[in-house]
């Protein structure tokens, strides 16, 4: 396992209690490397403006603390970044508080991947955690990483929307590696794992869940990604913060509209109307990245090598009597967004489907002439 020859200083500095990394690093503007910090005088760190209460902490770190989280990382093959490591994920360095370290179990490359944030409501609606298991399928299967919490709800949604795609995720965690939270999570977390994601901390191990610090992750969700998705989300909640720090990263924010109706949709509807670009499918968001293939994919072809001449019939199979979501509808026809686009027009004006949000349903006519959907 290689190790950055000054990873126990910044463990040391991790372990300074009531200094932030935006503390350290400001401390750290004043010395060449972090060894001079813990080597440096009382004059020395008087001029760099650390104050008294800190002092003792960094004359006298606990340094068997700090070899026993190396023992530990070592013995679970995890792999600890610190600022000055040149493997650490560079979006994430670029944000004004980044971690001081960050504890990575799993496949480290995946955080150089290019990401996407998604994020939303513990307690989403079956809608919301359906729009979430379709996005992520669908981005990750166009090559985005999909980085959220591993929280209960939409976070938990997308991370099986990216291995169900077989894709890579990345779960962000707000305790240390060795807790696991939620514990009804832990199945997804090994998965994860398993399929070249990662989990990661900037918390020691045995740091349990406190609810100070799952705001703090926030800012690494969103720091690691090129934008944020919001799926669903209340007015005051974990995602809207995560939008923030993206924002302010200079990021671009994603959010899907929902029923005026439902409470966890008002954080997305608020984020809209804050400049938050409205999407419908995981077209939008890689139009909006660039990341649309340059060739169009071949539509499927019949057992006898031709395409498929009844294309608007052969959709309509692929439509459910409850909500489908458009990306689906492209996933399980195998044409293109635009083929599919033009047909799903045809279908709805003549009468066979009716577009909802979040996607479209079948409808059902009655003798009468009328129209029921199952919505």
């Amino acid at each position: 396992m290689v190790i950055h020859p000054h990873l126990r200083y910044w463990l040391a500095a991790l372990f300074i209690p009531e200094a932030g990394p935006r503390t350290v690093l400001k401390w750290l503007a004043h010395f060449a490397d972090i060894e001079k910090l813990f080597t440096a005088s009382i004059l020395e760190l008087q001029a760099a403006g650390v104050a008294s209460r800190y002092h003792d902490a960094i004359f006298h770190p606990c340094w068997s603390l700090i070899d026993r989280e190396l023992a530990l990382a070592a013995e679970q093959q995890v792999t600890i970044l610190c600022l000055a490591d040149e493997r650490y994920p560079k979006l994430l360095k670029e944000i004004s508080d980044p971690p001081l370290v960050l504890y990575v179990r799993g496949n480290q490359s995946a955080l150089w991947q290019q990401q996407l944030a998604m994020v939303g409501s513990r307690n989403a609606t079956p809608a919301g955690i359906a729009n979430a298991e379709n996005f992520a399928l669908a981005l990750a299967k166009a090559g985005l990483a999909i980085t959220s919490g591993l929280a209960l709800g939409v976070d938990a949604a997308c991370h099986r929307g990216a291995l169900t795609a077989g894709g890579i995720t990345i779960a962000v965690m707000g305790t240390g590696l060795n807790h696991i939270y939620p514990a009804s999570n832990r199945k997804l977390a090994e998965a994860i794992i398993t399929e070249a994601g990662a989990i990661i901390s900037e918390f020691p191990f045995d740091t349990g869940p406190k609810a100070q610090n799952f705001p703090r992750r926030n800012r690494i969700i969103g720091g690691l990604s090129q934008g944020v998705l919001v799926v669903e989300a209340a007015l005051k909640s974990g995602s809207l913060i995560t939008a923030r720090h993206a924002l302010e990263q200079g990021r671009d924010v994603f959010a899907i509209p929902g029923s005026i109706h439902n409470p966890v949709a008002r954080g997305c509807h608020y984020l809209i109307q804050q400049g938050a670009k409205l999407v419908t499918s995981a077209q939008d968001i890689l139009e909006e990245l660039q990341m649309l293939p340059t060739v169009a994919a071949e539509p499927k072809k019949s057992p006898n090598g031709e395409p498929p001449q009844n294309h608007p019939h052969s959709l309509l199979k692929q439509i459910d009597y409850e909500m489908t979501a458009t990306d689906t509808i492209i996933l399980r026809s195998g044409l293109t967004a635009g083929e599919v686009s033009s047909i799903l027009l045809a279908l709805e004006l003549q009468g066979h489907i009716q577009a909802v949000i979040g996607g479209y349903v079948r409808t059902v006519k009655t003798g009468k002439g009328q129209v029921i959907t199952h919505v």
